[in-house]
């Protein structure tokens, strides 16, 4: 079975027709590791089709704090800010679905979703000490994880826990492969398509063979002006939009 991989949509319905096209023909199941909305100018456009193509997703912080399940004071002004507005332009039907996503971890045909951590869907994950109980604890040897915005991840094997530094070329869509070795456990994050965050501007997803024992870490770009002009028309938070140019 090959997965396609996505999490950290972040309503950029742009960044994920580009991540789409390029993955096209590529993938057989669809999932989905939360923050579907929050951020972005098209929540409407993107849970449309997600809800239309993924088969398991589990909820993000965002998806919580839009559909009321979450408390908005737990953000930043800013992220706050972008939830008010996100709630104010949800169709009904889009509501309800946020509603009815399910926290995470989630099993799915040999896999572990979560967005957070293993035991904290919430909980941030940058560092191999912060990842540990996650790949000691899921269920399955292969994990995927988002709510950092950085692609990549981390291994344990014989005791030895490693990051996973994984960078595609740069320019047009591309992607680096990883060989998934016996008797090793991994939590690997796929990167964010609505907005990055570990210095690349492109859009990150990623596509797993577990059949063959690759996952490939994609990047792919995408119109940023025209999703930077939609959330200036819709007045959403500058540095929102600026943060898009440079993956920050």
């Amino acid at each position: 079975m090959r997965f396609l991989v996505i999490s950290d949509l972040h309503a950029n319905a742009t960044g994920l027709a580009a991540a789409l096209a390029a993955a096209e023909g590529r993938w057989e199941q669809a999932i989905c590791l939360g923050d579907v909305v929050g951020y972005g100018p098209d929540p409407n456009e993107v849970i449309d089709r997600v809800r239309g193509m993924v088969k398991f997703i589990v909820r993000g912080n965002h998806d919580k704090a839009v559909s009321g399940l979450g408390d908005p004071e737990d953000l930043n002004p800013i992220a706050r800010a972008a939830v008010e507005w996100t709630r104010s332009q949800l169709r009904p039907e889009n509501l309800r679905y946020l509603v009815g996503l399910r926290a995470g971890p989630l099993e799915a045909d040999g896999l572990t979703l979560v967005h957070g951590a293993f035991h904290d869907e919430d909980e941030y994950i940058y560092a191999p000490a912060q990842a540990l109980s996650s790949l000691l604890d899921a269920p399955h040897d292969v994990t995927f994880f988002g709510h950092t915005h950085f692609q990549g991840g981390f291994s344990y094997r014989d005791s030895r826990l490693e990051m996973i530094h994984l960078q595609p070329r740069p320019g047009g869509p591309s992607f680096a492969a990883l060989r998934l070795e016996p008797d090793t456990r991994y939590l690997l994050n796929p990167g964010s398509i609505g907005q990055p965050r570990d210095g690349d501007p492109r859009a990150g997803f990623a596509i797993a063979d577990l059949d063959h024992g690759v996952v490939e870490f994609w990047r792919v770009p995408y119109d940023i002006k025209a999703v930077q002009e939609r959330m200036k028309n819709a007045g959403l938070p500058e540095p929102l939009a600026l943060r898009l140019t440079f993956g920050h």
